[in-house]
């Protein structure tokens, strides 16, 4: 019986823990281990920052979840992993040995890396964030308003896309939800009582997609009166201004910022990552160096962007990986990677957005439409109410086919 640790309740861990939970009591043993109690469901957090929807939909229980499946669930912070004994220790000193390892802690937000942050910064990058947020957001009466993502910064041991920002598409989420609310459900006027300005570390606004999700989204920014500024790399917050590295500010009376996106000093402290800290892999999100762990999500380094469709998709190839390896009947999915998001733009009002153009592929799309609302709003409860589990690969397939058909 093979010992399986998971270090990791994200998207892609809870992912993994699904492919491969049919084996449980077979040929393996599963142990996931996670500091927090429950799993965070990110896609719903911007409607808790805009819409003040209770956390409780957002998180999953992982204790019975996972026991109930058959996996032992350990809460605790894992505070070294030792590759060449192939063990893990955790905070107190308990020991716990593998034969296979998946790391899937996802990427830290750094919160720290910018002054001002905490004291003038809001985000919508964590439960913690988006309620106090909402907070802030009920009692807000106008002003300006500054919303972008900081500069991030990668290794460069493994070849993958070289992107400024781990993610735009919350902020498109930020600016388009926020706006929903000033105007439609507390009755500000644009321009005469609130201002979003929008900036962007990189030359181009939302760099990992192609010219038809910059076109809707610009049209959309155009029409709803806000400034998009490029090159702008956040270095201060404070009480009334934002500052960046080019020796600019800008007025702010909210500060809605991405703040750079880090390894966990586990990784770091183990050796395990590339000079930044995510994990080296090779395609079947195997580790360069260590031939039995395995990793998939923000953790890696091929994951560019940071993105909860590109978890999934790293998530079954390394589930696919081990089971072949195991014995197994199965086929390894190629890391065809995409940019794949449905931006939440308030009220009705939603955008698809699917893209493989930074990976050398020709798809492109942008589909405003409530259908794409009525998709977002499926795919959330599903994961509600399916404890995290991702909709089965025929549901996925025909979205698929129902994005390209409209």
């Amino acid at each position: 019986m093979k010992k399986i640790v998971i270090l990791g309740a994200g998207f892609a861990g809870l992912h993994i823990f699904y492919k491969i939970r049919h084996l449980i009591g077979k040929t393996i043993d599963v142990t996931v281990i996670d500091a927090r109690s429950h799993a965070l469901l990110k896609p719903a957090l911007p409607e808790i920052a805009f819409e003040g929807a209770p956390l409780s939909h957002s998180l999953v229980e992982l204790e019975h979840t996972l026991e109930s499946r058959g996996a032992t669930f350990i809460q605790n912070k894992v505070d070294f992993i030792e590759p060449d004994l192939n063990r893990v220790i955790l905070q107190g000193g308990e020991q716990i040995e593998y034969d296979y390892l998946f790391v899937t802690l996802g990427a830290v937000k750094d919160y720290d890396a910018i002054k001002g942050y905490k004291e003038y910064g809001y985000s919508v990058c964590d439960d913690t964030q988006a309620q106090k947020l909402w907070e802030k957001v009920k009692t807000f009466d106008g002003g300006r308003i500054v919303t972008g993502a900081a500069k991030s910064y990668w290794g460069s041991r493994v070849k993958a896309p070289e992107l400024s920002a781990p993610c735009e598409g919350p902020i498109g989420e930020v600016m388009f939800m926020l706006d929903y609310y000033l105007e439609k459900e507390k009755g500000l006027k644009r321009i005469e009582e609130y201002q979003i300005d929008v900036f962007t570390p990189s030359e181009v606004f939302f760099e990992d997609v192609g010219d038809k999700p910059h076109e809707v989204i610009g049209e959309f920014m155009t029409k709803q009166d806000m400034t998009l500024h490029n090159n702008k790399i956040v270095r201060e917050i404070g009480k009334d201004f934002i500052a960046f590295d080019d020796g600019t500010q800008m007025p702010c009376d909210l500060a809605i910022v991405i703040p750079p996106y880090a390894a966990p000093d586990v990784i770091l402290d183990s050796g395990i990552g590339d000079e930044k800290g995510f994990i080296p892999t090779d395609t079947t999100m195997r580790h360069l160096d260590y031939d039995n762990i395995f990793a998939a999500g923000d953790i890696t380094a091929l994951a560019q962007p940071k993105l909860g469709h590109i978890a999934i998709i790293q998530g079954a190839i390394a589930a696919a990986s081990l089971m072949k390896e195991l014995g197994e009947d199965v086929t390894i999915p190629p890391h065809e990677l995409e940019v794949f998001c449905i931006m939440n733009m308030g009220g009705n009002e939603a955008t698809l957005i699917a893209s493989n153009s930074l990976y050398g592929g020709k798809r492109d799309v942008a589909m405003h439409s409530p259908v794409s609302k009525m998709m977002k709003w499926g795919f959330d409860n599903y994961l509600y109410f399916n404890k995290g589990h991702m909709p089965p690969d025929w549901a996925l397939e025909m979205t698929d086919k129902l994005t390209k058909l409209l």
